[in-house]
Order: C-alpha cells, then sequence, then structure tokens
C-alpha cells in the first residue's frame, strides 16, 4: 500500500506543477542589446509617486459636496498635464503592480509561487538604467529593485516593517514619514558637496512609495473615512514636495512628476483578482515634456466615469501599466527596460514629431530584439525538420519594415512612421507569445495521457482487489517480458528524441509519465477482458443508468466551481436520498432529520462571500449555540449508563467548553477594540495563541468512543474557528456537523437496508478497537454514493462558506485576533486552517463512516481518487491563459484547488485516523476501599 501511495502523491505532483510549465512559464529572455532614443531628452529627472492600493474612482471622484478629494491633483490634471487611467493585470499584487510600472513587463503567474519579496527572476528596470535612484518607502517593495539593479546607483530608505499595521490608529503616517524623510533629505543635500552633484546630474530618479492607503483599505475598507483622508494627506504632501524640488532647482522645468499606483481594491478591502476596482488604477503626469491638457467635446468610453467624475470635458488617456515604463524612460532619456513589452503612449508627450517618432522607433526594435532572442531559442531547441517558425515576421519581413519606418523618419512623415511602429510592436509581441506557448499541445497531450492511464489503472485496482467482479487469472510469463521491452523500448525513443533537442529536464518527467502508467494499465489485460465478459452479462439499462447517474453527479461538482448555487441542487438531491432508496420506511424520524438538516445545509451556499461585511453578533450567536448544544449532549452522555467511561473524561468537555466560551468573548472584545482604533489587546492575543495551540491537545485526551470523540473534536475545532471568523461563517461547522452525524446513523441503516452485515451498536463503538482484516467485506455498488457523498461533503465545506476559487476571497480582518501587523505567510497559515477546519470535520465523518461500515479505508479512498481525478482532468483543460485576468486566475485556482484537494485528502484521511484513534493517558488516581 505505501508504495502505491507514495506512486499517488508523486503523480499527483507532477500533474499539479505541470500546469506552471506549460501554461505559466517565465516569459523572460536575457541576451538583448539596450535601446535608446538618439535625442535629448525633455527632462533631466523624473519624481514617481505610487499610492499603493489607491482606485482611479477614489482619486478622481467628488465628494458629496462636489468638491474634489484631492483638490492640487484635480487642478494639475485641469490646469497643467494630462490624465487617464492605467489599466492593471492579475495578480493585482504590489510586487507585480510594480515590477509592471517600473520594468514594462507582467510578471508571469508563476513568480506568485515564489513570493513577494525577492526577485524570483532577474530582469532589467527603469532605476537600473537611470544614473542615479533614490527611493523611499516600504520593506517589501524597494528592496527588489534595488537588488536587481548592476553597480549601487540605487538608495532605499525604508521603515521598519512593524510599521505596517492594520490594527494602527492611522496608516497615513506611513506616508507622512516618506514626505518628512524626503524634505530632510534636500534640506541635508545643502550642505553634502557629493549629494548635491549627483542631484544635479542627468536621468535621476526619485521614488516615493506610499503605503497607508492601501493598509488603511485592508483595515477600514475604501469606502472608510480613514482611506479618504488618507487620500486628502498624500495629495497635500505630493503638493509639498513638488514645490520642494522645483524651488530645489530653480525653476528650471527639467522635471517631470508621475503619479499613479500599483493597484486598486475591492470595496470588501482585498487585492489579487481581476475586478475593475482592483484593476482600474489612476494616472496623472504632469512637468518636462509632458502635454497639456486637452480640452475636447465628446469622448467615447465603455464606462459612465467621466461623467460622475465630471471630465467630460479634458481628454482621457488610457494606457496598460506596462505603458508606463517606456514613458518614463522616454522622459529622462534613458534606455528602455530590456524585457519591457509597454508601448509609449504618446499622447502624453509634448515634444517634436521628430522625437515621437524616433522614441516610437527605439520602442519597435526593443520589442523586437526579444522577439528575435526568444525565436533563436527556440529554433536551437528544435529538430530543423520539425520547426515551424512565426510567418508575419519572417527575417525578411522584419527587415522590410525597419527599412520602411526609417526611411518615412527620413522624409519627414512622422504618422506613417508611428503607425507602422504599433504593427511591428503588435506583431513582436504576437511573435513573443507564440514562440512561448510553442510547446504546449505536445505537453498537454503528455499530461492528458498520464491522467487517464492513471485513472484507468486505480479503477483496476480497485475492481481486482476490493470486489468479486474477476477471477484470479495466473499472469503468462512471456507475455509480460515482451510488454515490458516494448514499453522499454518506447521510453527510450522518446528519451533519445528529448536528448537531441535538448529540452529541460521536467519535459523528461511529463513525457515519460505516461509509458510506467500505461504500462501498468496494459498488464492487468486479463483483469480488463475478465470484467467486460461480467459486465455485458449484466443488465444493459442498469449499467447505463448507474453510468448516466455517476457523470451527473461529477458534472454537478465542476459546476459548483463556477456556481455555488450547484452545491444548494446537490443537498436538495441529497435530502431526498432516504425516500429514493425507501430507507425511511426503517428509520422515520432519523429520515425526517437528515432532510432537514440537508436542507439548512443547503442555505449556506446561497449566502454572499464571505468577509464582505463582518457580522461579529452572528459569530457570538453560533459560540452561543455551540455550548447550549454541548450542555444538552452531555446531560444525554451523563444520563446513558456506559460502564467503561470514567468521571474524568467529563472534565475534558467542561475545559472545552470553557474555551468556546472563551473565543466567543475574545472575538467581540478584540473587534470593539479595534473598532474603538485601541488596536488588538495583548491578553486577547495571548488568549487566542493559547487556544490555537491547546485545542488540539484537549481533543487527544477526550474518550475514543465514536459520539465522544466526534463531539470532542467539534469542541476543539469551534473554538479555534469562532476566532478566525467575522461573519455567518461561524454557523457553518455546527450545521455541517449536524449533518456528518447523521450521515454516520443513516449509512448504518443503509448497510442494513442492503443486508450487507449486522448492525454494531455505535453507542459503545470504540475507534481504537480496530477490526481485523477478516471482517472487511468486499465493495458494494453502493459504496460509489458513499464515497461521492465524501467528496461531495468535502466541496461543500470548501465552498459552504463562502470561499470563492481565488486569492480575493480572503479577508484579512479574520485574523485580527491573532495579528494585525502584516505577514503574509502567518496571515496565510491561519487562512488555510480557518479553511481547513470544516474539511477535518468532513474527513473525520468519512472515518467513522469507514470504520461503522466495516471497509477497509482504502477500498473508499480508491473511489474517491477516482472521482476526483476525473474532475481534475475536466479542469486541465478548462486553464486559461487569454481573456480577461479574472478568468486567467480563477482557471487556474479551480484546477489547483482540484489537485490540492486530491493530495489533501491523502493527508487528512491520516490525520483524521489519527485524531479519532489516538488518545493520550492522563495519569489517574487510584481509588481506595475502606
Amino acid at each position: 500500500i505505501p508504495v502505491f501511495i507514495l506512486a499517488g502523491l508523486l503523480v499527483h505532483c507532477v500533474f499539479l506543477v505541470s500546469i506552471f510549465d506549460i501554461y505559466f512559464s517565465s516569459p523572460l529572455v536575457h541576451g538583448m542589446t539596450p535601446q535608446q532614443t538618439p535625442l535629448p531628452p525633455p527632462a533631466k529627472r523624473l519624481v514617481l509617486f505610487v499610492a499603493d492600493g489607491l482606485r482611479a474612482d477614489s482619486l478622481y471622484e467628488l465628494d458629496s459636496n462636489g468638491a474634489p478629494r484631492a483638490p492640487y491633483l484635480r487642478s494639475i490634471l485641469e490646469n497643467n498635464g494630462s490624465w487617464g487611467i492605467s489599466h492593471t493585470r492579475v495578480p493585482t499584487e504590489s510586487r507585480p503592480g510594480h515590477v509592471a510600472l517600473i520594468a514594462g513587463f507582467y510578471e508571469d503567474v508563476s513568480a506568485v509561487a515564489k513570493g513577494w519579496k525577492e526577485n524570483p527572476v532577474e530582469f532589467d528596470s527603469v532605476f537600473n538604467e537611470s544614473k542615479h535612484t533614490w527611493s523611499w518607502g516600504s520593506p517589501d517593495i524597494l528592496p527588489m529593485f534595488a537588488k536587481g539593479a548592476t553597480g549601487d546607483h540605487v538608495y532605499t530608505f525604508c521603515y521598519a516593517a512593524e510599521s505596517e499595521d492594520f490594527g494602527a490608529e492611522d496608516a497615513a503616517k506611513l506616508d507622512i514619514w516618506v514626505f518628512d524623510h524626503v524634505k530632510s533629505f534636500f534640506n541635508s543635500s545643502r550642505s553634502n558637496q557629493t549629494l548635491l552633484s549627483a542631484l544635479n546630474e542627468e536621468k535621476v530618479v526619485l521614488f516615493l512609495h506610499l503605503l497607508g492607503i492601501d493598509t488603511n483599505g485592508h483595515a477600514h475598507r475604501p469606502n472608510s473615512r480613514e482611506y479618504q483622508e488618507n487620500i486628502k494627506q498624500v495629495d497635500e504632501g505630493v503638493k509639498e514636495i513638488a514645490s520642494l524640488i522645483d524651488n530645489f532647482y530653480g525653476n528650471d522645468g527639467k522635471t517631470a512628476f508621475i503619479l499613479t499606483s500599483d493597484h486598486g481594491m475591492t470595496d470588501w478591502g482585498s487585492h489579487g483578482a481581476g475586478h475593475p476596482s482592483e484593476t482600474l488604477t489612476p494616472l496623472i503626469v504632469w512637468g518636462a515634456g509632458v502635454n497639456y491638457p486637452q480640452k475636447v467635446t465628446s469622448q467615447v468610453f465603455e464606462d459612465n466615469f467621466l461623467k460622475e467624475w465630471k471630465l467630460e470635458n479634458l481628454k482621457r488617456l488610457d494606457v496598460n501599466q506596462a505603458d508606463i515604463a517606456p514613458l518614463m524612460a522616454s522622459l529622462i532619456g534613458v534606455p528602455f527596460p530590456l524585457n519591457s513589452v509597454g508601448t509609449l503612449p504618446l499622447d502624453y508627450l509634448n515634444t517634436s514629431a521628430l522625437f515621437k517618432a524616433e522614441s516610437m522607433f527605439t520602442n519597435a526594435v526593443q520589442i523586437l530584439e526579444q522577439f528575435k532572442v526568444k525565436m533563436s531559442q527556440k529554433k536551437e531547441t528544435t529538430l530543423s525538420f520539425l520547426f515551424t517558425p512565426f510567418k508575419p515576421l519572417s527575417a525578411s519581413e522584419q527587415i522590410n519594415l525597419l527599412k520602411k519606418i526609417r526611411l518615412y523618419i527620413q522624409q519627414q512623415k512622422y504618422n506613417e512612421a508611428v503607425s507602422l511602429c504599433k504593427t511591428l510592436i503588435n506583431l513582436a509581441l504576437e511573435g513573443l507569445s507564440y514562440y512561448h506557448t510553442y510547446d504546449r499541445l505536445f505537453l498537454g497531450l503528455s499530461i492528458a495521457m498520464s491522467f487517464v492511464g492513471w485513472t484507468t489503472y486505480v479503477i483496476l485496482v480497485i475492481i481486482k482487489a476490493h470486489t468479486n467482479l474477476t477471477k484470479t487469472v495466473p499472469t503468462n510469463k512471456k507475455k509480460s517480458t515482451v510488454l515490458f521491452y516494448g514499453f522499454a523500448s518506447a521510453g527510450m525513443i522518446i528519451a533519445f528524441f528529448l536528448l537531441i533537442q535538448t529540452c529541460p529536464w521536467t519535459y523528461y518527467i511529463y513525457c515519460l509519465l505516461p509509458v510506467p502508467v500505461w504500462y501498468a494499465v496494459v498488464k492487468e489485460i486479463p483483469v480488463i477482458q475478465d470484467l467486460a465478459t461480467n459486465v455485458l452479462s449484466l443488465h444493459i439499462g442498469q449499467s447505463i443508468g448507474f453510468l448516466l447517474v455517476c457523470i451527473l453527479g461529477i458534472e454537478i461538482l465542476v459546476f459548483s466551481f463556477f456556481y455555488r448555487s450547484a452545491l444548494t441542487v446537490g443537498l436538495l438531491i441529497f435530502a431526498g436520498w432516504p425516500v429514493i432508496t425507501q430507507l425511511w420506511i426503517q428509520v422515520k424520524t432519523k429520515a425526517m432529520i437528515w432532510t432537514l438538516l440537508c436542507v439548512l445545509l443547503a442555505i449556506f451556499p446561497l449566502m454572499p462571500v464571505v468577509g464582505r461585511e463582518p457580522n461579529i453578533p452572528l459569530v457570538i450567536a453560533a459560540g452561543l449555540l455551540t455550548l447550549l448544544v454541548s450542555f444538552f449532549s452531555l446531560a444525554s452522555l451523563c444520563r446513558s449508563e456506559n460502564k467503561y467511561r470514567a468521571n474524568e473524561d467529563l472534565k475534558v468537555y467542561f475545559y472545552q467548553m470553557f474555551c468556546v466560551a472563551l473565543s466567543t468573548y475574545v472575538v467581540s472584545s478584540t473587534h470593539n477594540s479595534l473598532k474603538i482604533k485601541q488596536g488588538l489587546p495583548v491578553m486577547n492575543q495571548i488568549i487566542s495563541w493559547m487556544t490555537l495551540v491547546s485545542s488540539p491537545v484537549l481533543l487527544l485526551l477526550s474518550p475514543t468512543f465514536l459520539f465522544e470523540r466526534l463531539f470532542s473534536i467539534l469542541l476543539s475545532l469551534m473554538s479555534t474557528y469562532l476566532l478566525l471568523s467575522t461573519g455567518y461563517e461561524a454557523l457553518f461547522p455546527l450545521a455541517l456537523f449536524g449533518l456528518m452525524f447523521m450521515w454516520i446513523n443513516m449509512e448504518q441503516e443503509a448497510l442494513q437496508h442492503y443486508g450487507l452485515s449486522l448492525k454494531p451498536k455505535l453507542a459503545v463503538f470504540d475507534f481504537t478497537c480496530a477490526m481485523d482484516i477478516t471482517q472487511f467485506r468486499q465493495l458494494h455498488l453502493d459504496d460509489v454514493r458513499r464515497s461521492f457523498f465524501f467528496v461531495f461533503f468535502i466541496v461543500t465545506a470548501f465552498f459552504g462558506t463562502g470561499n470563492i476559487a481565488s486569492i480575493n476571497s480572503f479577508d484579512p480582518a479574520s485574523v485580527y485576533c491573532f495579528l494585525t501587523v502584516f505577514s503574509p505567510f502567518m496571515m496565510g497559515g491561519l487562512l488555510l486552517l480557518k479553511v481547513a477546519i470544516p474539511f477535518v470535520l468532513v474527513s473525520c465523518a468519512f472515518e467513522a463512516v469507514q470504520v461503522t461500515t466495516q471497509l477497509s479505508s482504502k477500498s473508499l479512498f480508491l473511489i474517491v481518487l477516482v472521482i476526483s481525478d476525473i474532475m481534475a482532468l475536466h479542469f486541465f483543460f478548462l486553464v486559461k491563459d487569454y481573456g480577461s485576468w479574472l478568468d486567467i486566475g480563477t482557471s487556474i485556482s479551480h484546477y489547483v484547488l482540484v489537485m490540492s484537494l486530491t493530495i489533501f485528502m491523502m493527508v487528512m484521511n491520516g490525520l483524521a485516523q489519527l485524531l479519532t484513534t489516538q488518545r493520550l493517558g492522563l495519569p489517574r488516581r487510584t481509588k481506595h476501599h475502606s
């Protein structure tokens, strides 16, 4: 068995990692020559303000009195500069946003997996190309541009990481810190000759990263007074810094200013996905070389923002976020960043037509350079007769286009030159994407073959080992050797082909994986033949009906990833299960309770997504309800006479109930304290962490009788779950546990209904008394339904509490009882724990079902594996890397979720066994009889 499980884990890890290689590998190439416009630039220096987490509408819209939120910036875009919306891409996080702004390329999704802190890939940036860059702000952002720079001309000034506190009185102090430090920097430079001369050179960049707005948005939501006040403070700070710099340089008119944001934020204070509130950010540019406001009579945009913002008469110039890097480079005359894929937005420039055409030509050549490098890389690693080049941009076509553009510039036909440059840029970008996805079909097919092979193999293992459908067939030695050599030689041929083409080592894994998997399947041909004769002797209608029901079940599960309401439909069908199978005739009350609990749980997937509006009274209600249920359960436990039980055991329950009561109190007091801006009380923080650590220990002290251990598991998990809840989801584990409890009872009845075994007494059933192997029975068709119930409940455990398959559904407010200072890994870990708790409940119930229905856990688990693999194959083909960024992000997270679910269920299975069977012994006092 361990060999099989290891193989399964390995295969699934390969499946999981493969999509990052197939769909999302790093698009960067190295070895290009820097391209620079040959004309003198309009500006000597550039000041870049990035207001982290600032939404476009928050900055541009007028407040309730019709006054602008940022009066200074509003006057700039009305009188001095150009404005527009910068469209960002997913993931809308700080790191990829800054990389797009400053390096001009969109970080591939795989960078998300590599963390935000350091450079996962080496890249060139505007800062790197500048003569000197001084930057002030957050320790999460600045170091990555300094680290990537060659030489030491990028200087950083950061505050301490502890300052990023969501529970702080006011996060705007982070921005005030930046403005104060910039002022003192310029004051000190007057007395420092080296610094003064460096500041007076050309090609200088000053970067101010303002994190306050983002932190206030997370803590208080973007519609809050704090967020809007912070915008006003940033506006005043920008005004002071702009006038300070102009005065410092004696108003020489050689400074360009840019204000933008790395990403927006949803109304509920999160970012990461592709909602317009996250992807639309403001862009205001003014100063040297920048166009003045252009008056227009009408503009056509799909949205109605211009009317809302009262800006219909000022020309709105929209750009993609990566276009800002070439804009900065051409303003101060540095080479365009090597990996930039942005197109220079000419409408922002107030320069000669020749400068615009030359800059555009530089831009086109710089992107064409990347295309050439990418093409030569692909050509080197592909056999010449298999290589199909990108037709629209062949070598002759490139030369032809470049000659035409140069000719137009010489003839002073600047508009024609610019439009031809844009055509060349678009072709080069298409070509880059073509070569980047060159091997996709071939790798995708390999993985799909492995998927199908693996699923077939697992089905064969189930049929061979756990059912009576096949007779044992003697193996033919001669045939199996022929088979082995056949498959081995196929593997050698594939490896040889990959070797000639110097493919990366991961390709060997993907392409060779189908060989052993299919070898294992083909070896079992006698089983397949035997099975075929058996199935054909059955009733055809029944077989087809059974298949259709299976397909319908799996499709409902797949659908539930897109529409949570599919789970409601599934649960309502479950509610009717006792009626359909006529179970209710045996047990009327149990069937009634089952139906009621199914309907109750069916309400949760219809509720709005979690974290939109915190509702602490509901969390308190859930805590009190848990205590109420506990009192009733305890009372019934004391009444039922069980000769195996000691009074010591009851103490454990009282401790656990005390923990639940304590958690309920901590949640309400913490959120009240944060409301009045007093931060997180230290006492509450200590209690929260203590509860988190002690609850699993208390659980293991409880008796291992079936209901008592399950009840103890509920209390333990509930005390932690309450601390991580902010709304109605606190009631979810209770409803889920009720249904799981009934499920164990109903499965008992189903066993008797099908006459499969005698009914063990559940009340005195002990998890630790593991049954001996002879008592395991063979699989029955009903066990497929049992496994399907488990997968369905696992999916319900995930989506029922309002998680959507996206980074976006997690609200930092749920970890405020534990910590408020920003720490991505700690917060992520706690959020994962919150997601895992309902899973643990379902897994423990499933463990109980397996034990009480006398099945080896392996056989049921294999059926679960087949169901989840068929789901995963669906999502493998649904993964997208085009279309709106929301679609891309969701399609990846769906696939990753299903694959992780499978790996996760293997882990959960082990964890459930541990939680149900292990017990820590306490030293007992011995009684003396007088």
